[in-house]
Order: structure tokens, then sequence, then C-alpha cells
């Protein structure tokens, strides 16, 4: 594995694990982790409502006495409700209430990296950036994360501050970061967590059957996995798939490597799936891809992505609406 340096002196696996899918500690669950941890991986990332809570307690139980080899993160900020569209609160006093929650179902006495995970429009970032602070000077947390949010936005955060990583959706089928923000994090020495790096499963390849998915499996809805925008997005990714042929390497290792040659701040954030599955995208971190290989592979899947990101309601929740629309820029 190898290792880099995102903001505010932390340091993270350039590979790390994303754990909406841990709602479950499944032995299959458990094996991947076990597998993540005997690469290298160190960044796990969750949040309070992965399954209620429920993603953050099978994190805390699967790391175990392992958790000095990890850097453990989550989310908070988003509720959600019995009917429609989640909700938003970013105020001081469910951030202090939130933490503790987490802290306890994880089981740990700090959290590594604590992040907003969506900005509250009720609530100034200033607000919410300023109780964070007040986290970290308690010894609950070490460092404060952004999710899904403009330059403008993580400026205002960070002259609170020092932001350690912001996370966003960013692949080789959505790359509407690279606009401005990532250039931000950069300029601020700000880490950038991407997150979806295999776009739910279609930079990997996989022939998924919509119908055939679990009730809640987040695909049913996605506007992206629809009747009507499903094949385009099937047909956009073909070139990678004839490009990891010729490699001799999966399409997912390939697209993680395509993500990493991005930046040297960023991080890839897939989800665990199996053990097999970690290890080969943990070895994207060693897959040769130069400057214009990585060029010529983003220019093979330039055509318009069919759907947006999310339904209406959950793109109303993005900071500035910066993905509006069906396009990736």
């Amino acid at each position: 594995m190898r290792y880099r340096s995102l903001g505010d002196g932390l340091t993270s696996s350039a590979v790390g694990i994303g754990g909406m899918g841990f709602t479950d500690g499944t032995a299959e669950l458990a094996d991947a982790v076990r597998a993540a941890l005997d690469a290298g991986v160190t960044f796990f990332d969750t949040a309070d409502y992965y399954g209620q809570g429920a993603a953050e307690e099978t994190l805390g139980a699967l790391l175990g006495a392992r958790r000095d080899e990890a850097v453990i993160a989550t989310k908070t900020g988003v509720l959600h409700r019995d009917a429609g569209p989640p909700g938003l609160d970013g105020s001081p006093e469910h951030l202090r209430a939130a933490c503790d929650a987490s802290l306890k179902r994880l089981g740990v006495d700090h959290i590594d990296l604590y992040q907003l995970a969506r900005l509250d429009p009720a609530v100034p970032v200033e607000e919410s950036v300023g109780a964070l602070a007040e986290l970290v000077a308690a010894g609950k947390v070490r460092h404060v994360g952004l999710c899904e949010v403009r330059p403008d936005t993580l400026r205002r955060a960070h002259a609170v501050h020092p932001i350690a990583t912001v996370q966003t959706e960013y692949s080789l089928l959505e790359r509407h970061v690279e606009g401005e923000i990532l250039a931000t994090c950069g300029e601020l020495g700000v880490g950038f967590v991407a997150y979806r790096p295999l776009a739910l499963g279609l930079l990997a390849g996989a022939d998924v059957d919509v119908e055939a998915l679990p009730p809640r499996d987040w695909r049913r809805r996605d506007p992206r996995f629809q009747p009507d925008t499903l094949p385009v997005n099937r047909r956009l990714v073909r070139p990678l798939l004839s490009a990891a042929r010729r490699a001799g390497v999966s399409p997912a290792r390939l697209a993680v490597a395509w993500l990493l040659s991005r930046a040297p701040y960023l991080v890839a954030l897939p989800g665990a799936g199996s053990a097999r599955h970690v290890r080969d995208l943990a070895a994207a971190v060693t897959q040769p891809l130069s400057a214009a290989e990585a060029d010529e592979l983003a220019a093979l899947l330039a055509g318009p992505v069919a759907g947006a990101r999310y339904p209406a309601p959950m793109l109303a929740m993005v900071d500035g609406h910066v993905t509006a629309g069906g396009g990736r820029r």
C-alpha cells in the first residue's frame, strides 16, 4: 500500500473502504475488512445514518483489536425520516450529541475524521465547523471534514478550523469536481476523498440486473440505473473494459488507478465487497498509468452520462446544487 498526506496532518492509505453497506456483520464482510487491513488499507469511512447507526456498530466490531491500524472516519448531519427525503441538521447541538452517540456505537474514545455530510442551509458553515472544532479541542475528534461543498464554502470553513478532507463523488463517469473544488483542495492543503469511484459498479463491468437486486439496494432508485439510462451508461464504459483486458487487469483496478493519478492528495473510497475485491483494488496503487494513458482513458469515456447523480430531492441537498442536471460537468 501507498500512503498520502491529506490535510491538517492526516495521513491515509491511497485506497480506503466505504462503509455504507456495513449494516450487517457478515462473514464475507469480516473477511473483506481483515483483507483490507492486511493489505495496508487504513481509511474506513461510514456514517451515523447508514442503517441508522448499525454501520458504525459493525465497523467498530470488525476493527476490534486492530482499531489502532485504522483511520476511522464517520459522518453526521443527515436525518432519515419515515416519509419524504432526508432532513439536514448541522446545528452545534446536533453535532455534539451525534458525536457522543457515534463514539459509543463505534466503541472508541475518539473519531479520527468527523465529517459534516451535507451543508445545512439553515446553519452557517462557520457555526457547524466551530462546533466540530470544539469536539477537536475536547479530544473526541482528531480531524474535521466536509462533504459535497462548493469552493467558497470550503474557504469559509477552513478559515474557522483546518479542514482535513472534502468528500465528494468522483470517477471516470462523474468528473464535476475537476471544475474547481479539486483544485481548491490542492490550493488550501485539504485532502480529497472520492466516493463512488466505481460508479456503483458500472466501472467494474458488472452486468447488473436491477430487477433482481434486493429491495433496499440503492441502485433500484439511482437515476443512472433506470431502464432508459442504464443501457447508455453500459455502452459508455466499454472502452474501459477493453483497456483493462489489454492491460491484463480488472476494469475496477484500472478505474481506481486512473482516479489516483488525478491528484497526490486524493483517496479513493470504494465499497468493501469481498476480500478478493479489496485486494484487487488495493493493488491499484501499483498499477502503472502514465499521464498520457490517463488522459487517453478519460477521453475514451468522454460521452455524457445518462441520468443525474441523485434523485431530485437528494440532489437539492448538495451545497449550491453543484451537479444539478444530468450532465457530468
